[in-house]
């Protein structure tokens, strides 16, 4: 039995999901969803309660700890280990565990952030000395999520959907006993192809399900590409899709979407208020931490959920200091932009 959610009310408004493939006028994109209360979760146990209540709830943004093997050497660069520094990938996990294990035991590493997204193997190893979703949760407040996809098929239709996941319900069957409470899984989309991007939806959403069956909450993440050619027109493509997916969960099933810093600025609002989904996330997508965090000032509602831009400038020979240093500088911008948004009336 999947963990279920009640008490939900659409609004009239909800009832218009689509807009016209067509250029569509701003304010038309701000109507559709709505929320008329905060869901109400009834979760598999007390402590996944809190952790729900905590990621729809409360102040805050999301870390991506989650770089697998193919954006593990790229991570481990930036910070200042280089391949030749491990002579094989067990060594280079072993090298980008502890390069977590430092960000997430730094006193920077706090309140301030919701969750945590997990690579599967970081899930099984230990922080401080307990298991890692344990670390997160016990000593830090922050809710244990794991990456659940296994990678990207080959391009079609100008988008890259998920490897099939055949062990997705063993796999949450052991993170659910080791404590997480979601999962994130990530799709591609590369070109304003409206075939494509609704073929990931609709794998995302179809997975989704499978999930919440298992009693986790699902992440989706649907990326465009920041070098998309027409980036805002896949947007709105991909808008559109999300809302069709998002009215077909049942009465007791919800979602969290993570989504690329839009174009154009608060795109993503009516998923902000759209009742079967928890929350929104921004991901950083290559944007350097201050473009990224001067986008999500823009889009009201939405979080962060940053990789690349958490960890932008720190590195490997810094002292302990220097590295809780720069890491509270970056967790206090992130922050800000997750919680301080600009007034466009201002």
């Amino acid at each position: 039995m999947g963990w279920m959610r009640t008490s939900i009310c659409l609004l009239a408004a909800a009832q218009a999901l689509r807009v016209e493939r067509e250029s569509v006028p701003r304010d038309a994109l701000f109507v559709r969803g709505g929320r008329s209360e905060a869901p109400q979760l009834l979760c598999h146990n007390e402590a996944q309660a809190t952790m729900v209540n905590r990621l729809r709830d409360d102040a805050g943004f999301v870390a991506a700890l989650d770089q697998s093997g193919g954006s593990t050497p790229k991570a481990l660069e930036s910070y200042g280990v280089p391949k030749e520094a491990y002579g094989s990938e067990g060594e280079m996990f072993d090298v980008v565990h502890e390069m977590r294990e430092r960000i997430v035991t730094s006193d920077a590493f706090d309140g301030r952030v919701l969750a945590a997204i997990l690579f599967e193997m970081t899930m099984d190893r230990t922080f401080g000395g307990l298991p890692a979703p344990e670390y997160l949760w016990k000593r830090k407040g922050v809710v244990p999520l794991l990456k659940c996809d296994l990678g990207l098929e080959a391009e079609d239709n100008g988008c890259q959907r998920m490897r099939p996941l055949p062990d997705l319900e063993a796999t949450l069957a052991r993170a659910r006993g080791l404590g997480v409470a979601g999962t994130k899984m990530r799709s591609r989309i590369l070109a304003a192809d409206e075939a494509g991007i609704r073929a990931v939806v609709a794998q995302q959403f179809a997975y989704a399900k499978r999930i919440l069956a298992c009693g986790l909450l699902p992440i989706v993440e649907p990326e465009v590409d920041v070098a998309c050619p027409d980036k805002a027109r896949a947007e709105e493509m991909l808008l559109n899709a999300l809302h069709e997916a998002l009215q077909e969960l049942g009465d007791h099933e919800a979602v969290m979407l993570k989504l690329t810093l839009p174009d154009l600025d608060g795109l993503y609002g009516s998923c902000v208020a759209h009742p079967h989904c928890l929350r929104v996330l921004a991901l950083s997508g290559g944007y350097a931490r201050d473009e990224a965090n001067a986008k999500l000032k823009r889009n009201p509602g939405v979080v962060a959920s940053f990789s690349r831009a958490l960890m932008e400038g720190a590195t490997r020979d810094m002292t302990d200091a220097a590295f809780d240093a720069h890491l509270e500088a970056a967790v206090a911008s992130i922050l800000d932009a997750s919680t301080n948004k600009v007034d466009e009336e201002a």
